[in-house]
């Protein structure tokens, strides 16, 4: 039985990878690329799964989707319980928390963000300085001061412990470790104004299996 990865190129599935290279997993990866122009993933990952979305994994017959929910399959399958302490224990509620909070509250505003941040390049060019001041407006009024809201959220979370989860490394700090990159490298929302989620992000990039997923997943280009 062979694990694969379908990974897309800049996606949350390079967490995926992140996560097996912490369990010491054997894994393939199906490498699949963004469309230039419109960022979307290619159709052949329908193929694999109707939604055409990053991440899937194939384990033998079984094919499971959605960050969370493989994430949740490989430590309850190939953990040893390490990285997945007891659901009804502190630091296992905590970790139920960032699974779901990770892609249910931080990453839609990153999506958003996104979005709104090239806007104003894919207008027709008379038309971009009006679609320029549109964004600028969103992000000032609801983008910004939400993602300032959840990322102060998250710095206070981290000054009572080194980890999201308490004072180990768990699947919480994989999952959350795309979209604290994404603040961190394009947002440039980090550094001295967060120090304590910068230390995190710093730590988690130190990992020897972070570095290993990079590797074999391929660098983020988030600017």
């Amino acid at each position: 039985m062979t694990l694969i990865v379908h990974h897309l190129n800049n996606s949350r599935s390079q967490r995926v990878l992140f996560l097996l290279e912490e369990l010491g997993v054997e894994y393939e990866i199906k490498r699949y690329e963004r469309n230039p122009k419109t960022m979307l993933a290619p159709a052949s990952l329908r193929q694999v799964h109707p939604l055409g979305k990053s991440p899937v994994i194939t384990d033998g017959a079984l094919t499971i989707a959605e960050t969370g929910a493989i994430m949740e399959y490989l430590v309850a399958t190939y953990g040893d319980g390490s990285l997945r302490p007891a659901p009804d224990s502190d630091a296992g509620r905590r970790v139920t928390y960032y699974l779901h909070y990770a892609e249910g509250s931080l990453m839609p505003l990153m999506l958003i963000s996104l979005i709104f941040s090239r806007l104003p390049a894919q207008a027709p060019f008379p038309l971009r300085p009006v679609f320029r001041r549109i964004a600028g407006g969103v992000h000032k009024q609801f983008l910004g001061p939400q993602l300032a809201l959840q990322l102060d959220f998250l710095e206070r979370e981290l000054a009572g412990r080194p980890w999201f989860a308490g004072e180990h490394f768990t699947v919480a700090d994989a999952q959350m470790s795309f979209p604290i990159e994404i603040a961190g490298l394009r947002q440039r929302l980090l550094g001295a104004a967060r120090p304590k989620l910068q230390n995190w992000l710093d730590r988690v990039r130190a990992r020897p299996a972070y570095a290993r997923a990079l590797e074999r997943g391929g660098p983020y280009e988030m600017g």
